[in-house]
């Protein structure tokens, strides 16, 4: 049977990363959770995930424009709608622009100027900064870093309506360095592709992977005494601090294990271990 190509609300479901942004939700829950002094309110935080959701899917879609030639060019990606012509850059445009005002609007609306702001930092420095960023330097990686942790500081804002406590401060610091050795495993599992695009990863520009596996053991073992901040904060408990060091030095051992053999199993190991930390500290919170 021949297979159909996707239709057209499947490749702007695709353009938007739906799939992906679920954490984007996930940690702006969180935020709001944690900022929350009066008893939840739900539809607010609804609205504030909804909004920041549109705001994350309209940057993923810019950032598949600007990347569509790279994208074109690696095995995991040139099948996206642009990448693979299906859709033109133009629509591609349109899909990013509507997604990212409308995300911004119903912020601004119905949630507050602030949290507004952040969402449009997000945009920003994701869009303008980062995705250029990629095809220069390793460094990207590290830039990359402050949009990904901005989400759970759109929560905060809107349920708290200030960026100024440590409790808002601390949540964005666990998501920027968590996300470092998530990202490294990543690259180091398609370096190959990335070379293949010319984008200059880390694991690309260090050949045998030894910066790789230390940088990467490096922000695992920074991780662990900045997962307690939140307790430090106020806004946690010591039971979440034991939790948070035994998560931290469970997926710190399995880094360290990658940074002295850096196969693509263990690599894969860091990656699976990164992605079942994060929800699970956020639930001990």
């Amino acid at each position: 049977m021949k297979c159909l190509p996707p239709s057209r609300l499947a490749d702007w479901i695709t353009l938007a990363k739906v799939r992906v942004n679920t954490l984007v939700v996930a940690t702006t829950a969180g935020g709001f959770y944690m900022g929350t002094r009066d008893p939840l309110d739900w539809t607010a935080m609804g609205i504030t995930c909804l909004g920041t959701a549109l705001v994350a899917g309209g940057a993923a879609a810019l950032n598949q424009v600007a990347e569509r030639d790279t994208d074109a060019l690696m095995e995991r990606t040139k099948s996206r709608p642009i990448a693979a012509l299906r859709r033109s850059p133009a629509e591609g445009r349109m899909v990013g622009a509507v997604l990212s005002l409308a995300g911004l609007a119903l912020l601004w609306w119905a949630v507050n100027g602030l949290a507004t702001l952040v969402a449009l930092a997000t945009l920003i420095s994701y869009v303008l900064f980062y995705t250029p960023l990629k095809r220069y330097t390793s460094f990207a990686a590290v830039v990359g870093a402050v949009p990904g942790a901005l989400p759970p500081m759109i929560g905060w804002a809107a349920s708290r309506g200030s960026i100024s406590d440590l409790g808002g401060w601390s949540l964005f610091l666990i998501m920027f360095v968590w996300q470092l050795p998530h990202v490294l495993a990543i690259s180091w599992m398609y370096r190959e592709d990335y070379g293949k695009a010319g984008i200059p990863v880390l694991p690309v520009v260090d050949v045998h992977g030894a910066m790789t596996g230390r940088q990467a053991a490096l922000w695992s073992a920074t991780l662990v005494p900045i997962s307690v901040l939140p307790a430090i904060a106020g806004i946690a408990s010591h039971v979440y601090s034991i939790g948070a060091l035994v998560l931290g030095l469970a997926q710190l051992a399995l880094t360290v294990k990658f940074a002295l053999n850096r196969t693509r199993e263990h690599a894969r190991l860091v990656f699976y271990a990164s992605i079942i930390y994060l929800p699970l500290l956020w639930i001990i919170m």
